[in-house]
């Protein structure tokens, strides 16, 4: 493979983040019985509850947050997360849509050769750590984005962070 020649690498958003507040508190036994597609988590406190689309699943605790997962994109995450609100004021809640926030975003990413590991984090010792016992990838911090590389040896890259 030629060192000039470019080649284009698609980068892929597998999982989008987010939570928000509603503002009051939510009653879970109600929101069980009553809700469509919901898990009761008693022991736990919490209720998990599934949309279809966009196909998000979300994590309600009865001080009235919510964290939502599982979107593609952070348009897709708010859509999904207001469809969410409006379905709890369905419920009979006085639910206000407050707090919205992008916590995390995994993306990944398939470089076109493999990546020797150990050379690669001698290189770039103050940003790479790479312990194979413990795991079998590089794992390349970046504090000013606030975001973390996991490099694997097949050149299959994992980005974590907002």
């Amino acid at each position: 493979m030629d060192a000039d020649s470019d080649v284009a690498l698609d980068i892929l958003i597998t999982n989008v983040v987010c939570v928000f507040r509603t503002r009051c508190h939510l009653n879970l036994r109600k929101i069980a019985l009553e809700g469509a597609n919901v898990i009761y988590k008693r022991d736990v406190g919490k209720v998990l509850m599934k949309l279809r689309k966009p196909r998000i699943t979300a994590t309600i605790w009865s001080s009235g947050k919510v964290i939502c997962t599982g979107a593609t994109s952070e348009e897709e995450a708010k859509f999904g997360a207001r469809r969410l609100a409006r379905s709890l004021q369905k419920l009979g809640f006085q639910v206000i849509f407050t707090d919205f926030k992008v916590v995390n975003v995994l993306a990944v990413c398939n470089m076109p050769f493999e990546i020797r590991l150990p050379e690669f984090t001698k290189n770039n010792r103050p940003h790479a750590s790479y312990e194979p016992e413990l795991h079998p990838a590089v794992c390349y911090r970046i504090k000013t984005l606030r975001a973390t590389l996991q490099i694997f040896s097949t050149g299959s890259i994992t980005v974590t962070g907002i």
